[in-house]
């Protein structure tokens, strides 16, 4: 299974927009030095997610700010924003079984009955989890560093 990490620089974005946001510009090339990752894709990125309405982006002077409370902000709605078909690149069914044999004929509606299975799994377990839980983790990690 594979889930771009493209979420993973988005929460790790959201993070710092939340406990930066306020006194410092958090721009993409901030951004870019705490994650490691181009300034363009941050930018793409964060573009993903003002178009969401997670975040709003200041013009000329810069910086970022969230829109909307962090328990409102679940990582499904992160991964989707920012990879729209992240759930239909997670499983991937070879294309050409062959429809001379009753498994190959059948392979594709067996899997994807399976998989459409894990798939809704999956989106109710990031559904559960949102950015409040995330910065509570993150705030632990800070308070264990001490």
């Amino acid at each position: 299974m594979h889930i771009s990490n493209k979420c993973s620089i988005a929460v790790h974005c959201l993070i710092l927009i939340n406990e930066f946001g306020r006194d410092t510009r958090v721009t993409s090339d901030v951004i870019s030095i705490s994650t490691g990752i181009n300034p363009v894709t941050i930018r793409g990125i964060m573009s993903a997610l003002k178009k969401d309405g997670i975040i709003s982006v200041r013009s000329g002077t810069g910086g970022t700010d969230l829109c909307c409370p962090a328990e409102k902000i679940s990582l499904y709605r992160i991964c989707r924003a920012v990879e729209p078909d992240f759930l239909q690149k997670l499983f991937g069914i070879h294309s050409t079984p062959s429809q001379q044999c009753p498994v190959g004929r059948n392979i594709n509606s067996v899997l994807g009955k399976s998989y459409g299975k894990v798939a809704e799994a999956l989106t109710e377990s990031l559904k559960s989890v949102t950015m409040e839980e995330v910065l509570k983790n993150y705030k632990n990690a800070l308070k264990d560093q001490e």
